[in-house]
């Protein structure tokens, strides 16, 4: 991939800032690009790109659909369109190209920028030492954003696999049970209108049910969202509705569709007009959607297919029998560890997580928590090396080339922290080790949701439960214990009497002394 190295305090005089994306290395002189030379980007003008441009080798005419995405964000295109277009390229597979879908206003606005641009993609991998642009191929169309067409695409014999990235929340979990959550106002109007479903999990059984009269085999369902287990988390979801809307088809479902779990790994910041900006100044290219992300990606996954896949492995994917040790990392290190560094982060007036984490009090933080309470309850595991791991995530979040914003990570902590977070909190009291951290990291999170309220932080707080949340966390000034009582947040840990107590006190410091302060005295207590 080539090279286009890119200074940062020049980026910033053409008001590229690391807050909002920063990069790094050294500059590569903006005369290469005139303003005439700018290219919108499509089939058409790819060749009219700078040479040293990543782009297809491919031709588009050869490739075939064989696998809907829902969900086609930034990190399905960083990650899994990323391998796709790689595999593309070594002449492999070229019938398994994908179909974007999605029945959120927010795909219409997707499916809109995409198809300006013959739904081709500007994927930009931020290397400490320069910037490494491609141009992606791997799709080749996008459903309309409305039900009934949807059902019609995944209905096509061609369509084998269905992937999703529809974020942790998409999944009607039930915090009290974990199990699927039936009387959710979505599902309820999906089974109030069993004919015109309007859920991703209610249009998936109908069009599951039309492929089976029709004699067509199943598709696979492969969740790429961050959840654990998440094949089993969206098998769960599609026979809990299944069981309302469709009960003859359950057994089927239960026996012939495959649910791969998988980890994917890429960090992948939103899309900012600076992003833009520096893909035009830089490379020429008019893009309306383009990605910036990190130069890592992984993606291990079950090697489960209800009718067959492409040859991934041959671009990087780990196919294994067993997911859950690689997911378990990943979620516990990676993502517990974006949430540790996340709150008390914003609460010091951070906002760049590579600056963040440049704060040694911040980085021994992170370090500490995942030494002392994490990484302990993580069983072992041959070929996985917990140390080296948490040291690439280190290294990773100390990326100044990314530029990942610590209000990314901030966002949407109602259903992250039960998924990344009070996990290792359950794991900790069954076993009797420590979880001194973590329930200062929750506490830390509560702190924040009132500064959210008090605007005594940046910026409004981004979670779908924002006021249920600034008013428990502001009544903890007066009673710390108040938090724990969002049973749909945390369930029956909320009413455990050790973390509670673990909490409270926490809580408490945080109140009295600051976060500065609270920090310093938790890392003081690793030297005595």
């Amino acid at each position: 991939m080539a090279e286009f190295p890119v200074h940062k305090a020049e980026l910033e005089r053409h008001g590229y800032s690391g807050t909002t994306g920063a990069y790094g290395g050294t500059h590569r002189s903006s005369s290469v690009y005139e303003a005439s030379a700018m290219t919108k980007l499509s089939l058409a003008t790819l060749e009219d790109l700078d040479p040293a441009i990543g782009r297809p080798s491919y031709a588009r005419n050869d490739l075939s659909v064989g696998i809907v995405h829902i969900g086609v964000g930034n990190f399905h295109r960083a990650h899994q369109a990323v391998y796709l277009d790689k595999l593309f390229d070594k002449g492999l597979d070229l019938d398994w190209a994908i179909i974007g879908a999605g029945i959120k206003p927010y795909d219409a606005d997707m499916r809109s920028k995409l198809k300006s641009q013959d739904w081709l993609s500007t994927v930009v991998e931020l290397e400490p030492n320069g910037l490494h642009p491609r141009i992606t191929g791997a799709m080749i169309g996008f459903s309309e954003i409305e039900p009934a067409s949807l059902l019609t695409v995944l209905t096509r014999p061609e369509i084998r696999i269905v992937s999703l990235t529809i974020t942790e929340g998409g999944y009607y979990v039930d915090a009290q049970t974990d199990g699927f959550d039936v009387n959710h106002p979505d599902i309820q109007k999906d089974i109030a209108n069993p004919g015109a479903p309007e859920t991703i999990f209610g249009i998936l059984i109908s069009a599951l049910g039309l492929r089976k009269d029709i004699g067509l085999l199943p598709f696979t369902i492969m969740s790429c969202d961050n959840l654990p287990e998440n094949g089993k988390v969206a098998k769960r979801a599609l026979l809990g509705l299944a069981k309302e809307l469709a009960p003859d088809l359950v057994s089927w479902i239960d026996d012939q569709v495959a649910f791969p779990s998988g980890m994917v790994d890429c960090i992948t910041p939103a899309t900012t007009e600076q992003v833009k900006m520096l893909v035009r100044e830089q490379f020429g290219i008019v893009d309306e959607a383009p990605v910036a992300c990190e130069p890592f990606r992984q993606w291990v996954l079950e090697d489960k297919f209800s009718a067959g896949r492409p040859r991934l492995e041959e671009v990087g994917v780990e196919f294994v029998t067993d997911v859950a040790p690689y997911e378990l990392m990943k979620l516990r290190i990676l993502n517990g560890g974006h949430a540790a560094i996340a709150y008390p982060s914003a609460l010091l007036g951070f906002q760049a997580v590579d600056e963040a984490m440049a704060d040694p009090l911040i980085s021994a933080w992170l370090k500490k928590l995942m030494h002392s309470d994490v990484i302990p309850i993580i069983p072992p595991s041959p070929g996985i090396d917990l140390e080296a791991y948490l040291q690439t995530c280190v290294d990773r979040f100390s990326n100044p080339a990314v530029g990942d914003s610590i209000s990314r990570l901030c966002t949407d902590g109602s259903n992250r922290q039960p998924k990344f977070i009070l996990p290792s909190v359950t794991d900790a009291l069954q076993l009797g080790t420590s979880m001194e951290g973590l329930a200062l990291e929750v506490a830390f999170w509560c702190r924040y949701c009132a500064a959210t309220a008090e605007g005594s932080v940046n910026g409004p707080l981004e979670d779908i439960r924002h006021e249920e949340l600034q008013a428990a966390a502001r009544e903890t000034r007066t009673d710390p214990s108040a938090f724990l009582q969002l049973g749909d947040v945390f369930g029956l840990l909320g009413r455990n009497t050790l973390f509670q107590t673990a909490f409270v006190s926490a809580m408490e410091a945080v109140w009295e002394n600051g976060v500065h302060n609270t920090l310093t005295d938790y890392l003081q207590k690793e030297v005595a």
